[in-house]
């Protein structure tokens, strides 16, 4: 197949036949993922396991039974459609279970991160005003003592003096009936950082579904007899959809590893659960490399599909793959707003050229747009944009943020804030971010909230953070201070300050390298201008 004959042969009104219900009536998330695949007792939705060796199999009759169970113990508590309820737990299976049972009853749910620090926390719980906040007793603490009106349940506590979490959510019944949402009623909040202002609440419709299917069927290259594993983590975009309810929606066993990276536990996983499809970020996919091609002769891999999305892909790494495993990873371009719009395609036999974004996804309209909002020529950077009068569009805005979500527009466009140009045979090539936003292991990270935690510290009086390109990384995140007095820079005050962003941010959020200057440069009107720092201190290559 050729991406040419994906293109003329593609319809959304094909799409739309492959869902249960009627999408233009009634569209919900969790029936689409989960309840309608359970009629098969034996059909497995998800392989779990953990750094510990525990193991579990969960078909979707199970699923559906969990969820609906939490589902009426959520409605106990007074959730209704609409209210927020958020998530803040690793890759556990009561989130899943949680998730399903938000959709089901119309609420909208807002994932969180566990490397998240108190205030991005504080500021995620309050914005969106949840409800309630399913976390653990490890993660709890770090809201304690925050002004945060939200009511915790925790999966490790124990209820009516005795019983577990899960030995609690059995108590109620099995049955529920979900509620009919339409195809573009909220489903998720999920925060977005900007280099500017604090994170912000992107909101999806349940159209998500129908809208990434293109992708998941072409780009991913998902079919019925696959198994797939993603190692995003559920509190970012991808992890949450594309590793995890996306496959499911197809009716396709997903695993669902708890743990750390590591490249030999990998070869393992993929060997053991017979993995035919993985996506991972490209800061794994180096460390694969890294290991070596004697440790990949050590395993049988029936792997024929792999993705990878966050940043551009180097050759090397390509090349490793397509020599090891006979077969090339296909590299994905996504944003929180838009969903997966530029992709090479596993389903197809093109050419991938490394580093490549590949080609617009069948059923969007993709432009690269100059200062004018007018399409660039090929060859020319332009900063990629989304026809927001087409099918797919799922984006409701930021949560009640109206000002951003306009300036996120301009006319029918979408504006990314990423910068592309398109050659000559028309793959598209990531050119950089027009706002700043550093990519590192495939995290996007805002410089606004790394420079206010910063600012917290008595030792500083200005911060401005940039991205610093890195082998193993992407890019590393890195700050240039200027320091009240009489605080002297040193190579210690450069480390405490990381461990203080550490600490109170993000583990994947602090300065990995701290540099101290006498002034920050900045603009009449009193913005830093970053660009400056990146071109005097070489920190582009």
């Amino acid at each position: 197949m050729i991406y040419q004959e994906i293109l003329n042969d593609f319809s959304w009104d094909s799409v739309l036949k492959t869902f249960d219900w009627t999408p233009n009536q009634t569209f919900n998330m969790a029936f689409q993922t989960c309840d309608r695949w359970a009629d098969d007792a034996n059909l497995v939705a998800i392989y779990w396991e953990d750094e510990a060796g525990n193991k579990e199999k969960w078909t979707y009759q199970k699923l559906k039974e969990k969820s609906n169970r939490m589902a009426n113990l959520l409605r106990s508590l007074g959730v209704t459609k609409g209210d927020r309820i958020a998530g803040l737990l690793g890759k556990d299976m009561e989130l899943i279970v949680t998730v399903l049972a938000v959709w089901k009853i119309g609420a909208i749910y807002v994932p969180l991160f566990t490397a998240f620090g108190p205030e991005a926390l504080e500021h995620r719980l309050n914005d969106s005003e949840c409800k309630f906040l399913v976390t653990n007793k490890e993660q709890k603490k770090k809201i304690e003592g925050k002004n945060i009106s939200v009511q915790t349940i925790l999966i490790d506590g124990l209820f009516q003096g005795e019983l577990t979490f899960m030995e609690y959510v059995d108590t109620f019944s099995a049955e529920y009936k979900i509620e009919f949402t339409n195809i573009m009623d909220p489903c998720v909040i999920q925060y977005t950082s900007g280099s500017t202002g604090l994170a912000k609440g992107a909101v999806w419709a349940h159209k998500i579904l129908v809208s990434i299917y293109p992708y998941q069927i072409y780009a991913v290259g998902t079919q019925k007899e696959d198994r797939f594993f993603g190692g995003a983590d559920l509190g970012w975009a991808y992890g949450l959809i594309q590793s995890t309810f996306a496959p499911l929606s197809f009716g396709v066993p997903i695993l669902i590893y708890k743990g750390k990276f590591k490249t030999k536990k990998v070869y393992q996983l993929l060997q053991d659960y017979e993995i035919t499809s993985f996506a991972y970020a490209p800061t794994a996919y180096r460390a694969m490399m890294a290991e070596g091609s004697e440790l990949v002769k050590q395993y049988k891999f029936k792997v024929k599909k792999f993705s990878s999305a966050g940043e551009p892909l180097n050759a090397e790494v390509v090349r490793f793959f397509k020599n090891n495993f006979g077969r090339e990873i296909y590299d994905h371009y996504g944003a929180t707003e838009a969903g997966m719009i530029i992709n090479n395609y596993n389903v197809t036999n093109m050419a991938v050229k490394p580093g490549s974004m590949g080609f617009p996804s069948p059923g969007y309209n993709v432009a690269l747009l100059d200062a004018q909002d007018k399409v660039v020529e090929k060859g020319i950077t332009g900063e990629i944009a989304v026809d927001m009068t087409g099918f797919p569009y799922f984006f409701l805005g930021y949560w009640n943020n109206p000002e951003k979500t306009k300036e996120k527009m301009r006319g029918k466009w979408l504006l990314t804030g990423d910068l592309a140009k398109q050659d000559e045979d028309g793959y598209f090539w990531f050119q950089g971010r027009s706002d700043d936003i550093i990519s590192s292991a495939g995290y996007r990270i805002g410089p606004f909230e790394v420079e206010s935690s910063l600012l917290e510290h008595p030792a500083v009086s200005e911060a401005a953070v940039v991205g610093k390109p890195d082998d193993a990384k992407g890019e590393i995140v890195k700050a240039f201070i200027v320091l009240n007095k009489p605080y002297e820079a040193s190579a210690d005050l450069g480390k405490e300050l990381s461990t203080y962003v550490k600490e109170k941010l993000s583990k994947h959020q602090y300065p990995r390298e701290v540099e101290f200057l006498d002034s920050l440069p900045k603009t009449q009107s009193g913005k830093i201008q970053r660009f400056l720092l990146k071109e005097v201190n070489h920190v582009i290559k």
